[in-house]
């Protein structure tokens, strides 16, 4: 197989990390548009990652958050995004590098991407990403998802009235 010196892979995440601020600017600075909101998932441990010591110990590895109902002073710069969220009734900002970013869904349209490391090498595909995570609301009515893409049951969030549905990836994918 031919060396890629290009890296095309490393141009793609870039690109899609762009898409991703990009979408997360405009809602900043419109809010969200129609039924659009969005589930990002990201590394808690990545570099630049900032997190109360009560979200990091619930949350060690990975964590997914919605961004719909109830988020204020969202602030998009070109490396990172912060935002102000609820998580059990507790308020909490939390700022996240867009190199931390593993996954961004928008369910409204189901369309999303998945960040992949490879041989230490970062990859992402484009395609089309199905929800795949369990999703439950919290006291404040605030969405937040726990260790999505995948979790050990230990990280998911504890049932809600209502709650949300555990979504097989297989049961989306072309065969």
């Amino acid at each position: 197989m031919a060396t890629d010196h290009i890296r095309y892979d490393i141009l793609a995440q870039a690109a899609l990390r762009g898409v991703v601020r990009t979408v997360l600017a405009d809602a900043a600075k419109k809010g969200l548009p129609g039924e659009h909101h969005f589930k990002i998932t990201f590394n808690t441990t990545a570099p630049g990652v900032r997190l109360s010591e009560r979200m990091r110990g619930r949350y060690p590895q990975e964590m997914t958050i919605v961004l719909q109902h109830q988020f204020w002073d969202l602030a998009v710069t070109e490396q990172a995004f912060d935002v102000g969220l609820s998580f059990g009734g507790v308020a909490e900002r939390i700022v996240v590098p867009f190199e931390a970013v593993t996954a961004f869904f928008d369910p409204a349209v189901q369309f999303g991407f998945q960040f992949e490391t490879i041989g230490g090498d970062a990859t992402a595909s484009g395609a089309p990403m199905p929800e795949q995570s369990a999703t439950a609301a919290t006291p404040s009515g605030a969405e937040k998802t726990a260790g999505a893409l995948p979790a050990p049951p230990a990280a998911a969030p504890p049932p809600s009235d209502g709650g949300g549905e555990v979504v097989r990836l297989d049961r989306f994918r072309k065969k």
